[in-house]
C-alpha cells in the first residue's frame, strides 16, 4: 500500500517501546497521543502493547516472545476472524490489554509510538503479517490527506517521498528478471529511487517559486500589525480564530484538522487593520524533515508583531505540550517576539483550577471561545498591543489634497477632527513607518496642486 493511498485496514495495536530514556507517565502520555493520531486516520484501536527495551535499535524491534504475542493478535498472516473488537480499547485508560484477551486476528495493522528503520519495518511486518506503521509514517499520513493549498501540499509531498525513499522495495518481478539474464540497466528499485530524486528536485523548485510569492505577500502585509496564533495541534486555534475574526475556518476536534496557514482581519476591524494568523499546529517528536518542509508555513509566526500561544487549559500535558511550542519555534528561528499565554478552554475547569493556574501564569489570559466576554477582552488585549508602537500627531489636511483622506482611513486611528474653511484638523494614532509615508504623499499632493494652479493662471 502506497503511504498516501486511504487504507483499507480499519483496526489497529498500538505499540510502545520503554526504554531508560522514554518511561513511565512520558511514555504513557505518548501513547494516548499516538491513539489520537491513529483515530485520526479512520482507524480504530482495539488495544496496546509494551515492552521494556534497551533502545529501539533491534532489528525486530521487540523480543521474540513479545512478537509471538502480537502474531497471534495480527492472526499471523493477517487472517482476522469475525469478533467484535468495539469494547476492546478504552481510550482513556491505555494500560496492555493481556493478549489473551484479544480475540485471534483482531488487529489488521500494528503502529509503534517511536520510529522504525526501514529493515525494521520489513522485519516486523514479515513476522506479524499485517501493515506495521511508526509513527512518522502516521504523522506524515495525516499531513498528506489534510495539506489543502499548494505550499501545504508541495511541502508535505517532500516530507513523504524522504520518508518513503529509503523504504523502498525491490520488486519480486524486477529480482527474478535479472537473476534469469532478462533484465539490463538498472533494477527497479534503482529506477524508483530515482524516480523519487527527480520528483524531489522538481518539488523544490516549484517550492522556491511558490516561496518567492508568499515572501512578496508577506512583504506587503510587513507594515500592518500581526497576530500569530501558535500552540499544539488541537488546542483550540481554529475556535480561536473564527472567534476573533468572524470567519469561517474549519474547526473538528481531531489532531491536524488544519495544516494551511490562513491569514483573516481581526473582526471587528480596526484602523489600521490588524491580521490573525492561524498557523500550523505541533506535536511531540515532529519529524525533523515535516520541520524542515514547514519552514516557510511558520514564517507566518517568524514575522509576526505578537504570537499568542494556545493551549488547552483542560489538558493536563500541555505544559509538556508548551516546551514543544518553543522547542520548534525555536528550531525555525522564531525569537525577540511579544508573546501572550492564552490558556483556552477554561469553561471545561472548575473555577478552583482556573484559579490556580492564573496563580501558576500570573501573566497569561484565561479564555473560552464560548464566552464572548472573553473574545472581547482578547481582542482589546490585541488592539492596545498594536497601539503600543504606535505615534500620534497633528495633521492639517486641505479640503483640495484628493486621496489622502482615503488613505488615513485606511492605515490610521482618527483620535480627533476639527473641520476648518479650507482645512480639517486631524489628531491621528500610526506607526512612524506610516505616517512617514503619507507626509511624502501629502507632499507630493500640495506639489501637484500648486503646479496645476500655476498652470491655470
Amino acid at each position: 500500500m502506497k503511504l498516501t493511498e486511504k487504507p483499507l485496514l480499519n483496526n489497529a495495536l498500538l505499540i510502545s517501546i520503554c526504554t531508560p530514556q522514554f518511561k513511565g507517565e512520558e511514555a504513557k502520555q505518548s501513547l494516548a497521543e499516538l491513539a489520537r493520531l491513529v483515530t485520526t486516520l479512520g482507524f480504530k484501536v482495539v488495544g496496546t502493547q509494551s515492552q521494556k527495551q534497551t533502545s529501539t535499535q533491534k532489528m525486530s524491534v521487540l523480543g521474540a516472545g513479545k512478537l509471538a504475542e502480537i502474531a497471534h493478535i495480527t492472526g499471523n498472516q493477517g487472517e482476522g476472524t469475525d469478533a467484535d473488537t468495539e469494547d476492546f480499547f478504552d481510550e482513556t485508560d491505555f494500560d496492555d490489554i493481556p493478549s489473551e484477551n484479544l480475540p485471534f486476528g483482531c488487529a489488521d495493522v500494528v503502529v509503534f509510538d517511536c520510529d522504525l528503520s526501514p529493515s525494521q519495518l520489513r522485519n516486523v511486518e514479515n513476522q506479524l503479517g499485517v501493515q506495521v506503521y511508526d509513527r512518522t509514517g502516521i504523522i506524515i499520513e495525516i499531513f498528506s490527506r489534510h495539506a489543502r493549498t499548494r505550499t501545504a501540499r508541495l511541502q508535505v509531498e517532500m516530507a513523504r517521498l524522504n520518508y518513503v525513499a529509503p523504504r523502498l522495495r525491490e520488486s519480486s518481478i524486477g529480482d527474478s528478471e535479472r537473476q534469469m539474464g532478462k533484465g539490463s540497466g538498472e533494477t527497479s528499485l534503482e529506477l524508483d529511487r530515482r524516480k523519487v530524486r527527480d520528483q524531489l528536485a522538481e518539488l523544490r523548485r516549484e517550492l522556491d517559486s511558490v516561496q518567492d510569492e508568499l515572501k512578496g505577500r508577506r512583504a506587503q502585509r510587513s507594515e500592518l500589525f500581526c497576530v500569530a496564533l501558535v500552540g499544539y495541534t488541537n488546542a483550540g486555534k481554529s475556535s480561536m480564530m473564527r472567534a476573533l475574526t468572524g470567519s469561517e475556518v474549519l474547526v473538528e476536534n481531531k489532531l491536524f484538522a488544519t495544516l494551511d496557514t490562513t491569514v483573516r482581519a481581526l473582526y471587528p476591524e480596526t484602523q489600521p487593520r490588524i491580521l490573525v494568523s492561524d498557523t500550523v499546529g505541533f506535536i511531540k517528536k515532529l519529524p525533523h524533515d515535516l520541520v524542515a518542509s514547514f519552514h516557510s508555513t511558520l514564517a507566518e509566526a517568524h514575522d509576526a508583531s505578537l504570537l499568542l500561544y494556545v493551549v488547552d487549559a483542560s489538558d493536563p500535558t500541555f505544559r509538556t505540550q508548551l516546551d514543544v511550542v518553543h522547542e520548534v519555534l525555536g528550531e525555525v528561528g522564531v525569537d525577540g517576539i511579544d508573546k501572550l499565554l492564552v490558556l483556552n478552554k477554561s469553561d471545561q475547569l472548575t473555577p478552583e483550577q482556573q484559579q490556580a493556574l492564573m496563580e501558576e501564569f500570573p501573566d497569561a489570559m484565561m479564555t473560552s471561545t464560548r464566552n464572548p466576554l472573553d473574545v472581547a477582552k482578547l481582542h482589546q488585549y490585541i488592539v492596545n498591543a498594536s497601539e503600543k508602537g504606535m505615534i500620534e500627531e497633528e495633521l492639517i489636511v486641505p479640503y483640495d489634497a484628493k486621496g489622502i483622506m482615503g488613505e488615513i482611513r485606511s492605515s490610521m486611528s482618527v483620535v480627533n477632527e476639527e473641520y476648518d474653511y479650507d482645512h480639517m484638523k486631524l489628531t491621528v494614532r500610526s506607526s512612524a513607518i506610516d505616517l512617514a509615508r503619507l507626509k511624502k504623499l501629502m507632499s507630493n499632493v500640495l506639489n501637484e496642486n500648486d503646479s496645476e494652479g500655476s498652470h491655470s493662471k
